[in-house]
Order: C-alpha cells, then structure tokens, then sequence
C-alpha cells in the first residue's frame, strides 16, 4: 500500500459516532495542489428542486456520509482494495442556485469541467436526477459520447414536465437530443409501473437503448444479465447512474417517487459488481430523499452502492 493515498479514519482512532462527517470519513479536499492528487473523489449536489412529487433530496448528500460511517475501507466480498491503489477523498458539495433549477445546472455543468479538469473520476451524492444532464454534457468535452448502465424505476425520458424540458424526468431524453450518449451501448435497468402511455418505455428501444423492466429480473440472480450488459456498453467510456427508487421501496423507502415490485438490494450489488472491467469514467447515487425513512436505512443503501462504486473503477487491483 503507498503510503501518500489517503485512507478512511478508523473506528479505532476516532468512534465511529465522532469526527466530521465526511463521505467514509475520508479527508477533505478543496486546494487545487490537493485535487490534482486524486485519481477519484466523492462529491455531493444536494439538489430537489427538479422533482415533481416529493421533495427532500437536498438532504441526501449529508445523510448518505452520515450513513457511511460504517462502510470499512476492504471488500470482503470482491477482495477489491481501493484504497490501496488510487487516491480518494471527499471534495465537499456543490453550491447550487436552490431557487433557479437552470442555474443550478449551469452551475453544475462548470464545476464538473473543473473537476475532470484534474482527472478524477467522480462519484456523485445526489440530489435529484436532473443533475445527471450537467454531469454528462462535461464528461462529452472530456470523453466524447459515452456508454451508460442506468437503474431507476423510471426511464426519464420525458419530453417535458409541467411545460419544463429540463427536470428530473426528462434527463436521458435531452441527453439523447444532446447527442451525449452512444445510444448502442445503453441499458437502462428496473423500469416498471405505469406510463403515461403504452409507448412510454418504447421510446427508449427505438433510440438502441436495451431496456429490463423489473419483471425481468423478479426472483433470480442479475449476474447473466450483467454478462450481457458488458457485452453492450464495452468498448468505451461507461457511466453509471443509479436512482435509488430502482430499489424496491421495501428496502429504500426514503425516494420521492417510489415504485413497488422494484430490485432487491443483492441485485443492486450483482448490477454494480457486475460492470468491473467497464471503462468507468463516474456514476452517481441520486433520488435519496431522508425526510421519508426515518431509519436511515435508504441512505445506509445508498452509501454502500457508492462504495461498490468506488470498488470497481479502473485501476482498483483486487487482493
């Protein structure tokens, strides 16, 4: 292990219940000479007012790093080390305009040129789904068009919401009109519900996007699925968007948009674990919303995803 990477504060040093909140307990980095350590970074956009029904978003970030505090630094499960190999740290959150949404994701947009300006990978604490579109049009001037593995209950392909063509739901519909993604290498998982029409999960299909409605994944195992999914969104830069309202509200109730008959949170890791070897360039972690779980138990969830993240970036080597 190289000495200069940072590494979480240890429930030895300092209780796991004390210290600062940061994401996994990591360091805080801000300077410039800091940042351009990093090989990837946790930052957090604490941003809701794209949704449409429930808010509380905005408080996502700040309980996904309450919540990590248990999350240790060695996955026992797939031997990976992160740790040992890059260097992460938390870069703190972004400050938004709360009361211009299109500001805010103006905003978003630069300070993500910024971030990838230093080549770090980022790994986003959400936040509302519409932070997605600002993150994607930076990642295209970096890396061109990009493959993408999208969870969510809802395909976001929205023409508008409430006259509005920028808002949660309509994120992958402007990326599409915005040419950001390679429409090829797009899968789109854990759909399901209702529609405002028949076609609604249609429109995805016709632009190549492979879509798995949550009907195809009741009671087995995601892991061939995944093989396919390598199969589709290889062969150049991935990212990885998870709403959390993917999941079953059984497991993570804390959503503004819930949906029953949702993934199971083993799928959730099957889905994660199962884009290693993938050319990840960054994902995020949205739709966490805590004023509707009071045990905390959506953004425990939500933490660990960003961990399995983290796990599975280039250059993470395994034990």
């Amino acid at each position: 292990m190289a000495k200069n990477l940072h590494q979480p504060l240890g429930g030895n040093e300092m209780p796991r219940f004390g210290g600062i909140a940061s994401m996994m307990r990591l360091p805080v980095i801000e300077t410039p000479e800091e940042l351009a350590k990093l090989d990837a970074a946790f930052v957090g956009i604490p941003l809701d007012i794209g949704t449409s029904l429930r808010s509380g978003t905005r408080f996502g970030p700040r309980q996904i790093r309450a919540e990590s505090v248990m999350i240790r630094p060695y996955n026992m499960a797939t031997g990976a080390a992160p740790f040992d190999c890059i260097n992460v740290a938390d870069i703190g959150d972004i400050a938004i305009n709360t009361f211009n949404l299109l500001h805010a994701v103006e905003i978003i947009e630069q300070e993500y040129d910024r971030i990838l300006s230093y080549g770090i990978i980022p790994l986003t604490l959400g936040g509302d789904h519409t932070l997605t579109l600002p993150i994607l049009r930076a990642l295209k001037k970096k890396h061109g068009k990009v493959g993408l593995v999208h969870i969510d209950a809802h395909a976001d392909v929205n023409d508008h919401m409430f006259g509005e063509k920028i808002a949660h739901g309509t994120t992958f519909r402007r990326a599409v009109e915005e040419d950001l993604l390679d429409c090829d290498r797009v899968v789109q998982i854990g759909l399901r519900a209702q529609g405002y029409s028949a076609d609604d999960f249609n429109w995805s299909r016709r632009q190549g996007f492979r879509v798995v409605q949550a009907e195809e994944c009741w009671h087995q195992s995601l892991a061939p699925l995944m093989a396919e999914v390598r199969e589709k969104v290889g062969g150049g830069p991935v990212y990885l968007s998870f709403d959390i309202d993917g999941i079953d509200p059984a497991w993570a109730p804390g959503t503004g948009t819930p949906e029953i008959g949702g993934l199971t949170t083993i799928q959730a890791l099957e889905i994660i674990r199962g884009c290693e070897g993938l050319d990840i360039i960054g994902g995020d972690l949205v739709e966490v919303s805590p004023p509707y779980d009071t045990t905390g138990n959506t953004s425990l969830l939500g933490a660990n995803l960003l961990f399995e993240m983290l796990c599975i970036l280039p250059n993470v080597m395994k034990k």
